[in-house]
């Protein structure tokens, strides 16, 4: 069920050698052979598998007798198992074998077989190194499974303290609606989160299994369930980022082995909601996204995916994409509001991502016709210049041009590795200020601010700059 290895020291130099029967000796003697003969060297066969212990899939557990109590350190070896009397400094060794911090570990796991934790409070005292510590300090340094167990109810009840205002507890929307307020949604997420581990701690504990009634558990078991599923289609829903935390093997395991919950597909890559494929099986219910059962749900999707989309891309035409931002929050907004159906919500955002799918600056002068990078330095020049004195077309027109003519000399300069090179990026900018001083100013009239030139120059270039331009 489990893979492991044996770490022993040379059957010459292994301590207690001599008291050994002959046996166990000859065993010993062909297992050592057998490593000598795989690994080459004693120095290899203890480095090659405490670092495939400490960093591979594989063995899941290492079996030692007297070794590794010092000077080894695998903060991921979560639980260990106490098989022989161990006393006083060699306890307190071995326990801080489990004791380092990792990512998604809560807790080291101590499982004794051979009933020595109850010597540990002595060793704590005697031990020099916690000299001058009040013994309170170091009281709660080990605690009982049970503790954490016992907070299993706490945690269910957290959860569902959540949804107290859900009226139908059978209505899968009403749930999922009410977590599109992103706060409650991480808060729902971080309570399942702990509600899953406890759960699978308990569940590992067999004074838990052969106590709890089994209708109670079977209840817990159920719960989770739905609440798994809930996030998963929330998290579509919403489009909210993949947290591998869900994912973690221990609640997966628990998943599998207890509960038997329903395949979801993990939907590890963004999805492209301005693929035409992706989109129809979106708004149809199609392939994966059948768990998009209402109309509002993939309106929602398709909302939440442009959203995320637009905060990845805001720099590379900061306008377009927040005049699209605006767009979408107000039909969300129109939708909670209740002032759009939901047909009339998924249609509107349907409406909407035709035009961010198609790149759209209705806004945008001929004058800069199919010329992309340019239409993008428009919407930040024309913001800029809209405090001066200008009129409508002027002020179109005038920031046409500068658009224009910042497009054609970062064109003129550029060259591999251009964002690297201060050099080229000076000449650049010198160029324009330039072009600012001998057209805007003087040959146009338009009595433009250093200030406003810096921040044009600084704007257009984080934009090319996003844009990949080199």
């Amino acid at each position: 069920m489990v893979s492991s290895e044996v770490l022993i020291s040379s059957p010459d130099t292994r301590e207690g050698y001599d008291e050994v029967n002959a046996e166990s000796k000859d065993i010993n003697v062909r297992f050592w052979k057998q490593m000598m003969a795989q690994f080459g060297n004693e120095e290899e066969y203890n480095k090659q598998l405490i670092n495939r212990f400490k960093y591979g899939p594989d063995p899941e557990i290492i079996i030692v007798v007297d070794k590794l109590l010092t000077g080894f350190d695998a903060p991921r070896n979560a639980v260990l198992y106490l098989c022989k009397t161990l006393r006083e400094h060699a306890l307190l060794q071995a326990i801080a074998r489990v004791n380092r911090l990792y990512e998604n570990k809560d807790f080291g796991y101590i499982v004794d077989y051979a009933n020595v934790l109850g010597a540990l409070d002595q060793a704590l005292t005697m031990y020099s190194e916690f000299e001058g510590f009040d013994e309170a300090d170091i009281e709660g340094t080990m605690t009982s499974i049970r503790a954490e167990i016992d907070k299993l109810l706490e945690r269910y009840s957290a959860v569902c303290d959540i949804f107290k205002s859900v009226k139908n507890k059978n209505d899968e929307e009403e749930y999922e609606v009410l977590l599109a307020d992103e706060a409650l949604r991480e808060e729902f997420y971080q309570r399942l989160t702990a509600l899953g581990k406890t759960l699978a701690i308990a569940l590992s504990s067999e004074k838990f299994v052969m106590e709890t009634p089994a209708h109670l558990q079977q209840r817990y078991k159920s719960e989770l369930k739905k609440y798994q599923a809930l996030r998963a289609s929330v998290k579509l829903r919403y489009a909210d980022g993949i947290d591998y935390r869900d994912y973690e093997p221990k609640i997966k395991k628990l998943l599998d082995t207890h509960i038997q919950a329903n395949d979801v597909q993990q939907l590890n890559e963004p999805i492209n909601i301005f693929d035409e494929n992706t989109f129809h099986q979106v708004k149809n219910e199609q392939g994966v996204y059948t768990t998009l059962k209402t109309t509002a749900a993939r309106a929602d999707m398709i909302a939440h995916e442009m959203k995320r989309s637009i905060t990845e891309k805001m720099e590379e035409d900061p306008t377009f994409y927040e005049k699209f931002s605006i767009l979408i929050q107000q039909a969300i907004d129109a939708y909670r509001a209740k002032r759009l159906s939901d047909l009339e919500y998924l249609n509107t955002i349907s409406e909407i991502r035709e035009q961010l799918a198609g790149n759209v600056h209705d806004d945008a002068p001929k004058l800069l016709g199919n010329n992309a990078d340019a239409v993008a330095y428009f919407g930040t020049v024309k913001d800029i210049l809209k405090t001066y004195p200008l009129n409508q077309p002027a002020l179109e027109t005038v920031s046409a041009e500068i658009a224009l003519k910042i497009d054609e000399i970062l064109l003129k300069h550029r060259k591999v590795q251009f964002w690297d090179d201060k050099d080229a990026q000076n000449r650049a900018i010198n160029e324009i200020d330039d072009y600012f001083y001998d057209v805007i100013r003087k040959q146009k009239g338009i009595e433009i601010t250093y200030d406003d030139m810096d921040a044009i120059i600084e704007k257009t270039f984080r934009i090319a700059k996003h844009r990949n331009l080199q």
